[in-house]
């Protein structure tokens, strides 16, 4: 059975793990994402330790963006544009492929995390669907026909726009870039600064979770008419609060207001937007699948 590495690459911490798939994971290694020096010196040396064990044939990484995951730019493989603290116009893939001389797949986390669900998860069989991740950032990744998601650079989900009643909600949003954006809105970070304490702290009936949900069902909406997916898969810690979940879905059915005329909107909607199959595991598994990719 051929073994792969994996990188989930997050702003806060970095996962690595050598493995075949959810069953036939070898090694593992998480650490805080510091400087790029400090992070990458820590990820090449765990993979070199495994290199002794295992005869790894790829590594994949899924990243913290934006990044660039066009193969055909001069900047592929780099972290670019990004506010992390000395991680703008890092050589992520570059760095690794010099360092361990294995093939290298390279794409954002969240697509990362669609390509590891799209195989092992809850977008088995399908070939058209979404990932988001709702947790310190808001992310988006998925797959058409198919295929990743990718264009001009990769989707930003996160950063689109929505309404916001800032009579209802006069919280100015977190988003360094745009403020009220989706992720402004709706992140970890926004939820702790607008309430004054974590989101795991707040209790189910908070009324943090209604305009959470609120806010997740307007993204949804607009994905929905635009991408057409056929599942929305949504993990990240905030969605590890169960009661978002039933909220969203009735937000979205009210939305959409039967313009959608689809059964699994219409009579299967619990179906239709769903925790991710393969739990907290999607990421690092999502960067195996990566590196498994460039070797078919």
């Amino acid at each position: 059975m051929d073994v792969f590495g994996g990188i989930e690459a997050g702003g806060t911490k970095f996962v690595c793990a050598v493995g075949s798939g959810p069953d036939d994971i070898r090694a593992q290694e998480q650490f805080s994402t510091t400087t790029p020096e400090e992070t990458l010196g820590k990820t090449i040396e765990f993979f070199k330790e495994q290199m002794k064990k295992e005869d790894i044939k790829a590594i994949g990484i899924a990243t913290f963006g934006p990044a660039d995951p066009d193969p055909d730019s001069p900047t592929y493989g780099y972290i670019t544009s990004t506010p992390k603290p000395g991680w703008r116009n890092t050589d992520f893939a570059g760095n690794i492929k010099e360092a361990l001389n294995l093939p290298v797949g390279f794409d954002t986390d969240v697509n990362g995390a669609a390509q590891g669900e799209y195989i092992w998860g809850a977008a088995g069989g399908l070939d058209t669907f979404i990932y988001l991740t709702i947790g310190t950032g808001l992310g988006g990744g998925g797959m058409v026909r198919g295929k990743l998601i990718h264009g001009l650079i990769h989707p930003e989900m996160g950063h689109m726009r929505i309404p916001h009643d800032r009579e209802k909600d006069p919280y100015q949003g977190k988003c360094p870039y745009h403020g009220d954006c989706l992720e402004g809105l709706a992140c970890g970070p926004a939820i702790e600064e607008r309430w004054g304490q974590k989101a795991h702290t707040l209790p189910p009936d908070h009324p943090a979770w209604d305009l959470e949900a609120h806010y997740l069902a307007l993204g949804l909406h607009n994905l929905i008419c635009t991408l057409s997916p056929r599942r929305i898969i949504m993990g990240g810690g905030v969605m590890k609060q169960s009661q978002l979940f039933p909220k969203i879905r009735k937000k979205v059915l009210k939305l959409l207001n039967g313009y959608i005329q689809s059964p699994e909107i219409l009579e299967h909607i619990d179906r239709y937007i769903v925790p991710p199959g393969l739990g907290e595991r999607s990421g690092v598994l999502g960067a195996i699948a990566l590196a498994k990719s460039v070797t078919m």
